[in-house]
């Protein structure tokens, strides 16, 4: 298989499996919207957005880490260190735990009175501290499996993590509002089904660690001390736990820094708009404003980024692997592809949701509240999309020092955009604050990036790819215009449902059809696609352009 179709193949199957995580997430927070409407779901929000940063603090890169060292020395035999490695860092991921919720849990009413400006959050987020004692181990196996290249426990850990999470934290939102507990003990309940997913997940790895576990001692790939084993023994105590943290956080430094920039600015959204827009909206109104942008604008706009993700895990190994060898032409072709990935495959996802923002609205939530909102955030993604991609392919490259910089310099000018924008344009400033933010990391990415690799994104494929968007808008409020007038049921959500199919799959069609017709999608680009959709394409391809 080429580095190509490594690229291709590894980025649909690393998308799908995230829809569906996106998808159960979404799933999560639309009946807890109906439920307990904006102004609860941003205390919701406010809870998850400090949790999740902690979580990223502790463990984001340290998975990446373990896999490479891990994966090193299982491959030159080394199955003692290999276990070394595993055991000192399940040791760490239960001190960053213990401490990550110690920190949670005693600084929450500070955070949520003083600089959220929401006394309810604080049940909420003291319900979800305890999950932050499962999700360091967690990640920490996931990355142990992951350089072990047993991936059917992270994928299964996931899903499960996922599934157990919706069903406790609606029905136990829904069950405490039945029994007339307060607004505030419901939400505390909702935030409380990521401590049981977490419990879940972890119990599902610890399965999947029994069965390796049985099959290593199988294949003499566990080392129990016996006379025969003391040399292996004896090299791998020679690797101190110093050493081990100290090679863990070299290669993790730098990653955690850079994948904390999204919960970084969803954080500051979180601790910020209620105090900054409470002068102009008022303070129930700020506090609904909130739950609209992380609980609406947020879960619908983290769709097209799914692609990004998964092409920056594809990239990256590919990336490195070139580097390393010093094949420029591959390096050239392999960031080219990857970038020009990231346009052509979320593109049409943020048309469609801008395009259909009000119905899909409509369907999900209560109702269309925050439209515009939607609308904004989600045509602002383009930035994030490139954003990450070229930080990625930058740590591909060795070159970890300038995203650091970059994500630092945009947190900034985050922070500093909602001061000065928030009072002047509402939430609309918030919205631009972020995509101001973005764009810049991105523009300077890409700017250090053309220093070591002569790359191109679309090319003169940008006029076609403008001309595609702009039609499809154009064709998009048509259609709108059509619905409103022609296409309408007694039950309101059906409505909305009907709109949102038929704009979805119509905007879907065209822009294949557009693209191919401007020769932005060419048969090139068709012919590194996996077997099945690749002659699924062909023929496709063959007749739009009969």
């Amino acid at each position: 298989m080429s580095k190509k179709d490594s690229l291709i193949k590894g980025t649909l199957v690393l998308a799908i499996a995230a829809f569906i995580a996106r998808f159960l997430g979404i799933f999560q927070r639309v009946p807890l919207q109906n439920m307990l409407g904006d102004n609860a779901m941003a205390t919701y929000g406010i809870a998850n957005s400090i949790y999740f940063l902690l979580l990223m603090i502790a463990t984001a890169g340290v998975p990446v880490a373990i896999s490479k060292l891990v994966s090193e020395r299982m491959a030159l035999g080394k199955f003692a260190e290999a276990h070394r490695i595993y055991v000192a860092s399940i040791k760490f991921a239960i001190f960053a735990g213990l401490f990550m919720t110690a920190l949670l849990w005693f600084a929450s009413d500070y955070y949520a009175t003083n600089i959220a400006k929401d006394k309810d959050a604080v049940l909420a987020i003291r319900a979800l501290a305890p999950a932050l004692l499962f999700f360091p181990v967690i990640a920490i196996m996931r990355g142990y499996f992951q350089g072990r290249q047993q991936m059917m426990g992270n994928g299964i850990s996931q899903i499960v993590e996922q599934i157990v999470r919706v069903i406790v934290s609606v029905g136990l939102a829904s069950f405490l509002l039945y029994m007339g507990t307060t607004e505030q003990l419901a939400i505390a309940g909702a935030t409380f089904g990521g401590v049981v997913g977490g419990v879940a997940a972890l119990l599902v790895m610890l399965f999947y660690w029994r069965r390796l576990k049985k099959q290593d001692i199988k294949d003499g790939q566990y080392i129990i001390s016996n006379e025969k084993n003391q040399e292996e023994i004896k090299a791998a105590k020679s690797l101190t736990y110093r050493k081990i943290y100290k090679m863990i956080f070299k290669i993790s430094g730098p990653v955690i820094l850079i994948a904390i920039a999204v919960p970084a600015i969803n954080f500051i959204d979180a601790s910020t708009v209620i105090s900054l827009l409470e002068g102009k909206l008022g303070y129930s109104s700020a506090e609904e404003m909130l739950g609209i942008l992380q609980n609406r604008a947020q879960a619908l706009a983290g769709l097209p980024i799914i692609f990004s993700i998964a092409i920056s895990q594809s990239i990256l190994p590919i990336i490195s692997s070139a580097y390393a060898k010093k094949d420029q032409l591959v390096l050239n072709r392999q960031t080219s592809l990857a970038l020009r990935m990231s346009i052509l495959f979320s593109l049409p996802v943020i048309l469609v949701l801008c395009i259909a923002a009000e119905p899909i609205n409509g369907l999900l939530f209560k109702n269309t509240l925050g439209t515009s909102v939607i609308v904004y955030l989600t045509a602002s993604t383009i930035f994030q999309v490139l954003m990450m991609t070229s930080g990625t392919i930058l740590m591909g490259l060795g070159q970890f020092k300038r995203p650091m910089i970059h994500v630092s310099l945009g947190v900034v000018l985050k922070v500093a955009g909602n001061f000065l924008l928030a009072p002047w344009l509402g939430v609309g400033g918030i919205i631009l604050s972020t995509a101001i933010s973005f764009s810049i990391v991105m523009i300077l990415n890409l700017f250090y990036l053309k220093k070591t690799v002569s790359y191109t994104i679309l090319g003169k494929k940008w006029i076609g790819t403008l001309i595609t968007s702009m039609l499809l808008v154009g064709v998009g409020y048509l259609i709108i215009l059509f619905n409103e007038s022609i296409i309408q049921f007694s039950i309101e959500r059906v409505t909305y449902a009907v709109h949102s199919v038929i704009l979805g799959s119509i905007i879907g069609i065209l822009y294949l059809i557009f693209m191919i017709k401007f020769r932005v999608i060419t048969e090139n680009d068709i012919r590194h696609l996996p077997g099945r959709i690749q002659n699924v394409m062909q023929k496709v391809l063959r007749i739009i352009n009969r």
